[in-house]
């Protein structure tokens, strides 16, 4: 990933935050021909230390469950168009617009596995990390012969990050003025993208 300098991140808490907030990654691997192929999946998330592990799983139709190990995996964090007339030096400076965003890269390892108990296990994880999250009360039963059943039709994956990447374009680029007007701006749109980047952006600031 093109990262300058003044976009880098290296706080692991920052990735933290990314996936709690948005845990619907984006999977990339290599086919046999070396071409690349992405998935969309749900994922769970655990850090101790530097050790990160992400968990989820595929339909077994999906071709990305039997491909090579390596894969990127992309976390999306939020993100916002930024006008050139939010700059207040955007006449002498001869500003022009751009997007502020914040996303992280993971280079690693895939281990993929079929045992029923390990997904079932994974799904009754997934299911009430997610269920919680959104304030749903359904629940996977691992016992239930029609749940168990359905166990066949997906392949797990538990993937470890060897590089980690975290981008925040978050104006750091600019004059205190400008990120202070464009944060202002994002604030005041009613847009979850530009708010949630504001945030970041005064977080930046403290």
């Amino acid at each position: 990933m093109y990262t300058p300098r003044a976009f880098a991140e290296n706080d692991l808490t920052r990735l933290d935050r990314l996936v709690a907030e948005d845990p619907f990654v984006t999977l990339v691997t290599s086919d046999a021909q070396g071409a690349p192929f992405a998935s969309q999946l749900p994922v769970l998330y655990r850090r101790s230390g530097d050790d990160i592990l992400i968990e989820g799983h595929w339909a077994r139709p999906n071709p990305q469950a039997g491909h090579g190990a390596h894969a990127l995996l992309i976390v999306h964090g939020p993100h916002a168009y930024v006008s050139a007339g939010s700059y207040p030096d955007k006449e002498p400076a001869a500003r022009v617009p751009t997007w502020n965003y914040a996303t992280a890269h993971l280079h690693g390892s895939l281990e993929r596995y079929d045992d029923g108990d390990a997904l079932a296990d994974l799904v009754l994880r997934l299911s009430d990390h997610h269920e919680a999250r959104t304030g749903g009360d359904w629940r996977f039963d691992p016992q239930e012969p029609r749940f168990r059943s359905q166990l066949r039709g997906i392949v797990g994956f538990r993937f470890v990050p060897e590089r980690v990447e975290l981008k925040f374009k978050l104006s750091q680029n600019h004059p205190a003025e400008n990120r202070n007007a464009v944060a202002a701006t994002l604030e005041a749109r009613d847009e979850d993208g530009a708010q949630a980047v504001a945030a970041l952006m005064r977080a930046n600031e403290s």
